[in-house]
């Protein structure tokens, strides 16, 4: 949609801008917390397969530890529904789409370590140790790569070439 005299698009008032925000947010949480619930239903099943009481000291750890970070980053993730549920139509709209983002992104960290460790547990216990520490590690650095130092990177292309940045 533009303005018709100008061509440009029309000027966002901030409740506009905060919704849209918000509902940008909602749709990356969907595709975050499908990705979780998939991880933690793998993570839970786990422990009732025959070959789980044969897992070492190492394996279990690395179990225990991924279940649990899977279970925060679904806590992380549906949080900020949580949140605007309970403030909903009290005019706190713009804090909770700033404290929902930052949530978000706490999940998103937590939600590479679930990754991390169940990669390595997952790779350590099909083809060895070694397998499985060198299969998390890349894990770990792809999700960093992916999630943190890609975005990064644009923004700082962004700002080096004079781009001024967006009002979300």
């Amino acid at each position: 949609m533009t303005d018709d005299r100008t061509g440009a698009p029309p000027a966002e008032t901030p409740i506009q801008r905060t919704n849209r925000n918000f509902g940008e947010l909602l749709q990356e949480l969907r595709v975050t917390q499908t990705g979780v619930q998939i991880l933690f239903a793998f993570l839970l099943t786990l422990a009732f397969t025959p070959r789980f009481p044969t897992l070492d000291t190492v394996q279990r750890t690395a179990y225990v530890v991924s279940l649990c970070l899977a279970v925060l980053a679904a806590a992380l993730f549906t949080a900020p529904a949580a949140i605007h549920r309970y403030l909903f139509h009290r005019g706190a709209k713009p804090d909770i789409v700033r404290v929902s983002s930052r949530i978000t992104e706490l999940g998103l960290g937590v939600l590479s370590l679930a990754l991390t460790g169940s990669v390595l547990l997952s790779v350590d216990v099909a083809v060895g140790r070694a397998g499985g520490v060198a299969a998390g590690a890349g894990t770990l650095l792809v999700c960093t790569g992916l999630w943190l130092v890609l975005p990064w990177r644009v923004l700082r292309h962004r700002l080096r070439h004079g781009a001024a940045p967006e009002r979300q």
